[in-house]
């Protein structure tokens, strides 16, 4: 096993990319300034860029055996968020900020770029740089890169997340599920409304959307297997106009997450079945649609016990940490419904990055930077 020393420029020069990302924030799918900057470190480090539509960028570095190649992934778009806080390197651009944290991915893969770079004698396989577009969005960009063909040639495709949700010190990961889908729906229930004194007179579909409400939560504790994990969730209601008019219509709007493409497809079967059902028993009528979102992000359990091998060796026992699923979902599944791989949480929950992601005080801890450069050149380096 082959372990790396990060040295002090590479991981100075990562920081200061970082914090001049974080200040320069762009949306998903609108990331040309930061595509711009991406080209430009690439190009001066002599590595080509492949041709794949923009903002997205994508360089390839040619390895001394090339018999195989590995594909590693940094996002690089920001949310629609106002940062608050005080420190020196906050969003210049109100209503734009960092809150998940892809400026250390991208900065994370630029210094992996250079090391490469600089040691390309020591790189047996080939390498393909994939810096994202519009991850936090649908339709994705992993997605669309995928459609335009940036697997075809990949035998193994890595990615990471610097995670707030996972203790600083700590590399993680699962052998399989490891990240929810995310669907969201919109359920439209058409009654006959009246005046609120004469209910008789009506078919109120507030009424019968509390019965569909309740209904849902039976999927996951009576249809969904056991073993299963998944989540329905109504977050938004609209009905009415005041106080004594029973209305038309009723609209129930949610999201579903699973870890399992069988999950989401009893998920989704299931919730059109009751609802139609339950307003039809009542005298009324059901429209469910679904915004389909991105799949589970499943790793292939050879390629994570590879990465949890790198991380043991090279970080020490201690480090790795297996982790449990989590409900939220990442793009990177797209990557992985194509090819095997594994996605990688670096731990950085603590003082420093003590807030959440996507949260308006969220912060990155850059203490952990060096060892996610160091988690994807040992990778490549001991990929065969």
């Amino acid at each position: 096993m082959q372990a790396t020393i990060v040295d002090k420029h590479l991981i100075k020069q990562a920081i200061e990319d970082r914090r001049y990302l974080h200040q320069y924030p762009e949306l998903s799918g609108e990331e040309y300034e930061t595509s711009a900057f991406i080209r430009r470190r690439l190009e001066a480090l002599n590595i080509e860029l492949l041709n794949y539509q923009p903002p997205s960028v994508v360089g390839f570095i040619k390895g001394i055996k090339g018999d195989k190649t590995i594909a590693l992934r940094a996002d690089i778009d920001a949310l629609a968020i106002t940062e608050e806080g005080d420190q020196p390197y906050i969003s210049k651009r109100p209503g734009v900020a960092h809150m998940c944290g892809h400026d250390g991915h991208t900065s994370v893969l630029l210094a992996v770029a250079e090391w490469l770079s600089n040691h390309r004698e020591e790189i047996e396989p080939n390498v393909v740089l994939v810096f994202q577009s519009a991850e936090e969005i649908t339709p994705s960009g992993a997605d669309a890169l995928v459609k335009q063909g940036v697997l075809e040639n990949i035998d193994a495709i890595f990615g990471l997340h610097l995670w707030q949700g996972l203790e600083k010190g700590k590399i993680g990961l699962t052998h399989g599920p490891m990240m929810a889908s995310i669907d969201d729906f919109e359920i439209t229930i058409e009654g006959s409304g009246g005046h609120g004194s004469m209910p008789h007179e009506t078919v109120d579909p507030i009424y019968v959307a509390t019965h569909v409400i309740q209904s849902l939560q039976s999927i996951v504790s009576r249809k969904l297997n056991p073993i299963d994990a998944g989540v329905i969730t109504v977050g938004k209601i609209e009905a009415g106009s005041t106080y004594n008019i029973i209305p038309n219509t009723a609209k129930l709007i949610g999201t579903i997450r699973a870890l399992t493409p069988r999950a989401v497809e009893t998920i989704q079967q299931q919730t059109v079945q009751l609802t139609e059902g339950i307003c039809q028993a009542f005298g009324g009528k059901a429209t469910v649609d679904f915004i389909i979102g991105t799949p589970p992000l499943v790793n292939d359990p050879k390629e994570s016990r590879f990465a949890e091998s790198v991380i043991r060796k090279s970080f020490g026992e201690e480090v790795f940490e297996l982790i449990e699923p989590v409900m939220g979902g990442e793009d990177f599944s797209y990557y992985l419904q194509q090819k095997p791989g594994a996605f990688i949480f670096v731990g950085m929950g603590g003082e420093k990055s003590a807030y959440p992601h996507h949260h308006p005080r969220f912060d990155i801890d850059e203490e952990v930077i060096p060892d996610a450069i160091k988690l994807f050149i040992d990778l490549v380096k001991n990929y065969n």
